[in-house]
């Protein structure tokens, strides 16, 4: 349905780089990058608010790379929403219809139809100035989803809402997909695009760096920086050697990890995800496994239990489930054993 190829935007010092995407119809895409990755930047190449300098749009095999924005079918919602304060909810939806011209009884109908779908025709009459950010989200999505655009653009659309607003928005975006509307999502935040995306792609310093599903991307990150958005924190720069058959790699502070797989050159940059590490109090049996003794230095809460630092020379987090941190009793200060198998080490190609 959507198709950039090789757009590239320079704008001031910053520039959108050899951007390649295709974004098939009723697909829900998150573009995920921090402030100034160029995300929104892009967002506006595909609305029709900017040019690129270099290379082609596509929507429904039409090329759309010079067209402006109010002869292509797509709706764009701000972050900001964009709303007119002068006007009521209802003139707010009405807008784009009453600039095309159509007559009063079938702008009626589609703002109530709209206002419906958004949960908000019982407040059609109000101005807009005392609403809340969720009912004004509502608002500026109901004036976009009344042209029937092909496919919508939504710029940080959850970051001015609190927990409930952001649930009821996600649960209204979902069932939006559900019903066919294609919609390219742009944020900085990782738990938006596990919540919504069907595909996501991560954006840094105006180059997308990855790009698959959910799982393809946060489960076997290519990079640094991908891996960081995925929560990943432990990460080793470390020099590999083969000796007597077994690969590992070794940290400047002396910690080694048993590798599988070939050998990956003289230097590598690999990760290992915090919940495939295991704590005992005693050494571990297993001889199959990585298995490192460290330091308790710190134990806080984390979003599914505790997340425990340990000191072995590098620093390593571990998280682990309440259950198990109240059985095992950990404190600070204690040494422990953590292990963990050579498949749950991640090798990175790049160090972004």
């Amino acid at each position: 349905m959507l198709k950039l190829t090789d757009i590239n935007r320079k704008l001031g010092d910053f520039a959108l780089t050899d951007i390649n995407l295709e974004i098939p119809e009723g697909q829900y895409y998150v573009l995920l990058g921090r402030s100034g990755s160029g995300k929104t930047q892009l967002l506006e190449l595909i609305a029709g608010l900017e040019y690129p300098d270099s290379g082609t749009i596509m929507l429904d095999n039409e090329d759309i790379t010079r067209r402006r924005i109010q002869d292509r079918k797509v709706g764009i919602v701000f972050q900001d929403y964009a709303v007119f304060p002068h006007m009521t909810v209802f003139g707010n939806i009405a807008y784009p219809l009453k600039a095309r011209k159509e007559d009063k009884k079938s702008i009626a109908e589609k703002v109530e139809k709209a206002a419906t779908a958004m949960n908000i025709k019982h407040i059609l009459e109000r101005n807009t100035e005392k609403l809340s950010g969720g009912e004004l989200q509502r608002v500026a999505l109901a004036r976009t989803l009344i042209t029937s655009p092909r496919l919508l653009l939504l710029d940080e659309p959850l970051s001015s809402l609190d927990a409930s607003l952001k649930d009821d928005m996600k649960r209204l975006l979902r069932n939006l997909n559900k019903a066919g509307q294609t919609i390219i999502h742009v944020t900085h935040d990782y738990n938006d695009a596990i919540s919504l995306a069907k595909r996501v792609g991560v954006i840094h310093n105006g180059r997308i760096i990855q790009e698959g599903s959910v799982d393809e991307v946060f489960k076997n990150p290519s990079n640094r920086f991908v891996a960081r958005y995925a929560g990943i924190r432990n990460f080793f720069r470390v020099e590999i050697t083969r000796e007597k058959g077994i690969l590992s790699g070794i940290t400047k502070h002396n910690v080694m990890f048993k590798l599988e797989g070939e050998n990956r050159g003289k230097d590598g940059l690999l990760i290992i995800k915090s919940d495939s590490i295991v704590l005992t109090k005693e050494m571990p049996e297993d001889t199959g496994h990585n298995i490192i003794k460290g330091k308790i230095t710190e134990i806080i809460p984390s979003e599914f239990g505790m997340e425990i630092t340990l000191d072995a020379g590098d620093l390593f987090y571990v998280n682990i489930l309440t259950p198990v941190f109240e059985k095992l009793r950990f404190v600070e200060e204690e040494e422990v054993w953590m292990s963990f198998p050579s498949k749950a080490i991640v090798a990175l190609k790049g160090t972004v």
